[in-house]
């Protein structure tokens, strides 16, 4: 197999940069699936997609589909990369993973038994900037990490129904903005071993904006700030004894940045070359690993996606946020 045959599962925004990304990279779109014909249609036509069908069920049931990427609001998440499973796709799963880590430790465990890759789609964790900074971690230029910082602040529509505010479609900064920083601190700095939670809800229960700090194995320690109401930097830091990393804005989507010594030298300059939005790495990743036939990703194991719906299942618990129909916050 030289490539995956993809399938996209929804048509909103999400899955119109995705899929244009796709088509940037040259990589096999073949499938579209929406809840009406008129939808597949529509998004098919757009991007010059053989397969247009109207149900997710009818998709995953595709012959010619290899892997799903599942873009459905956070709720659908668990039931929709189920079918998909079920049907013996593979699946890339939008971000966040899950509502909350029961969902996600059952995904783990379908794609294990079937044989299958299930990854999530945290399309900032492959991108070329990231990947140079991991090197640069590696080679020990920042000395020993002693803290990092990352916000995800954006003005969104504060309308209650929206899909951001309203509870019952897993609303809230955390899962939306929250997710990329939160997955940024595990990346560098592994799982937290202790987190403290502070965060303003709305009207609808739902958090505007929500603060982390957390504490890291040997010590070091990691703050968070995501709002859906204020635009704030979107910058990122990387500290360590010997030097830093700047991240620019905005340090989740391709960008620069510098490698600072303690006489604030630059020792390092580095600027991404990416066309589009970058999310093709991503599926380059999977891709990647099923011809392998690697089935725990490297940049993001499963097993890490679950740990990581464990850490936003604690700071919902702090800050209060239940979402309807789960019953315990761990679903």
């Amino acid at each position: 197999m030289t490539g995956l045959r993809w399938g996209i599962l929804a048509t909103g925004g999400i899955a119109g940069a995705f899929a244009s990304d796709l088509r940037t990279a040259g990589l096999d779109l073949v499938a579209v699936g929406s809840r009406s014909q008129e939808s597949a249609d529509a998004f098919a036509a757009r991007f010059d997609i053989a397969h247009a069908h109207p149900s997710y069920e009818a998709l995953v049931a595709d012959p010619d589909v290899d892997i799903i990427y599942v873009s459905t609001p956070h709720p659908l998440h668990h039931e929709n990369a189920r079918l998909a499973l079920e049907a013996g796709k593979h699946v890339l799963v939008e971000k966040a993973f899950t509502l909350n880590e029961g969902q996600a430790e059952d995904l783990r465990r379908l794609a294990a038994e079937k044989g299958l890759l299930a990854m999530e789609a945290m399309w900032t964790r492959y991108l070329p900037h990231m990947v140079r900074i991991r090197e640069i971690i590696a080679a020990g230029t920042l000395g020993e990490i002693r803290a990092v910082s990352a916000d995800h602040t954006q003005l969104l529509p504060a309308d209650p129904t929206h899909r951001l505010n309203a509870l019952e479609l897993g609303g809230g900064a955390l899962l939306d903005l929250g997710i990329y920083p939160i997955s940024f601190v595990w990346d560098i700095l592994g799982a937290p071993t202790a987190i403290q939670a502070t965060a303003r809800l709305i009207e609808t229960g739902a958090d505007a904006e929500v603060a982390t700090l957390m504490t890291h194995e040997g010590g070091a320690i990691s703050t968070t700030l995501s709002s859906s109401r204020a635009a704030g930097p979107n910058a990122a830091s990387i500290i360590g004894t010997d030097a830093r990393i700047d991240i620019d804005r905005v340090w989740y989507a391709p960008t620069s940045f510098r490698v600072v010594l303690p006489d604030d030298t630059v020792a390092e300059e580095y600027s991404s070359d990416v066309a589009g939005r970058g999310m093709e790495y991503q599926a380059q990743a999977a891709e990647r690993l099923v011809r392998d036939g690697i089935l725990e990703g490297d940049i993001l194991p499963i097993a890490e996606s679950v740990a990581i719906m464990g850490t936003l299942d604690e700071i919902r618990a702090q800050i209060g946020v239940r979402y309807p129909g789960e019953g315990a916050t761990n679903g």
